[in-house]
């Protein structure tokens, strides 16, 4: 399977810390660039209509994850925090030292911890349909149900379940409010992309790290304060993450913003390209 046709683009495969990274671009190559990062069952595809009309002035680069899309498998099991350092040496390689930064799902937890650990390599940052990482008991057990519908499930039979059943195609029947930009078509484009074998063990390691490591690291060890801006957007409608975990009120952070969406669910990026391109535009402006 190749990567789905998506007009204008470079594509090129860059090696950083062992991970082969597919990365597919848009825009002058010297112009300000914008990485911008996708989540869970996705790839690069997730940001399609960004990278077919790049904003004048940026540079919008896609790469898939490790493990997922077309990348390489990571020589880790998908700990978020060496991810996030994947990422980073993957901006190295590619000779960025700053740039503007987005996030969806996964991608926007990748985010966070590259933000707050490397502050000095990003201008601003835009989470997409991602809680903050700055919660507490209190505010995360009111929702932790929703994780528990569907995280537990893919951490333990993630393989035969991207590869064998039609559950993908089920999550964004039910996951998506406005269906117009998911086709059958577009939908074939993921799911079938994670009947790969390394793409589905790359998904199932992301979540059986998360609830295996991650979580009970989380209670130990708290997230530093963040210095980026940050304007986050979030799909009111998102049945997997409830609004209240993207607040500002409990944001640790000097510059933090959220605008909550109505009519778009959590696939941001797809139900709201429009809107997601225009306020990627003012937070270059207010940057700039």
């Amino acid at each position: 399977m190749t990567p789905p046709a998506i007009d204008g683009v470079r594509r090129s495969y860059v090696t950083a810390r062992d991970v082969r990274f597919h990365v597919t671009e848009a825009g002058p190559a010297d112009a300000r660039p914008v990485v911008v990062l996708h989540g869970w069952p996705q790839h690069h595809y997730t940001y399609r209509h960004l990278l077919a009309d790049p904003p004048p002035g940026l540079r919008v680069i896609a790469p898939d994850l490790p493990g997922y899309g077309w990348s390489g498998p990571p020589p880790h099991r998908w700990s978020k925090a060496e991810v996030a350092a994947d990422v980073l040496a993957l901006l190295d390689e590619l000779g960025i030292e700053r740039t503007l930064l987005v996030g969806h799902d996964w991608g926007g937890y990748i985010g966070f911890l590259m933000i707050t650990q490397a502050p000095e390599r990003f201008d601003g940052f835009m989470p997409l349909n991602m809680a903050h990482p700055w919660q507490t008991p209190r505010t995360l057990a009111p929702h932790l149900w929703r994780f528990l519908l569907y995280q537990p499930l893919v951490a333990t039979l993630g393989m035969p379940l991207h590869q064998r059943t039609p559950f993908l195609r089920w999550l964004f029947r039910g996951g998506v409010k406005n269906h117009t930009e998911f086709t059958a078509e577009v939908v074939d484009v993921y799911a079938d992309r994670f009947r790969d074998p390394v793409v589905a063990r790359a998904a199932t390691d992301t979540y059986r790290t998360f609830l295996l490591r991650e979580v009970p690291a989380q209670a130990r060890t708290a997230t530093p304060r963040a210095t980026v801006p940050i304007r986050a957007l979030f799909g009111k409608e998102d049945g997997a993450i409830h609004p209240a975990l993207a607040s500002a009120e409990t944001a640790r952070a000097d510059d933090y913003a959220v605008e909550y969406v109505s009519g778009s669910g959590h696939f941001i990026a797809e139900e709201r390209p429009e809107l997601v391109r225009e306020r990627l535009v003012a937070l270059a402006a207010e940057t700039g």
